[in-house]
């Protein structure tokens, strides 16, 4: 009766499973990356005058930060394109509506 294991045997005493890092290294790096944009935010937010294209940035990093959000916590960068389509398009609609919207209601011509 032998009572050690040859190489390649399982050890039930002994055993260490494979670690796997399960995308954590690309969560961690969109999260620095958000950190950043945002930090970025408030630093035009405090630095920059009230303008049309303060608010044009803010909008602009905004929808960086949902695509970022969207594709790495959703999971949605993996899907096929239909599906990413299905959610694309109705937001590029809503975000045509709500520039129309500022545009007609004068918002974007007279901002201080």
């Amino acid at each position: 009766m032998e009572f050690y294991n040859k190489p390649g045997d399982y050890d039930a005493i002994n055993y260490i499973p494979e670690t796997h890092s399960h995308g954590t290294k690309e969560l961690w790096r969109t999260f620095w990356l958000l950190l950043g944009i945002t930090l970025l935010d408030f630093i035009i937010y405090f630095v920059m005058p009230h303008t049309a294209f303060r608010n044009f940035i803010f909008i602009f990093f905004g929808i960086v930060k949902a695509y970022y959000i969207v594709g790495a916590f959703m999971h949605m960068k993996y899907e096929k394109i239909n599906l990413a389509l299905i959610i694309l398009v109705p937001t590029i609609f809503i975000l045509g509506l709500i520039t129309g919207l500022l545009y007609e209601g004068n918002a974007l011509t007279y901002c201080k």
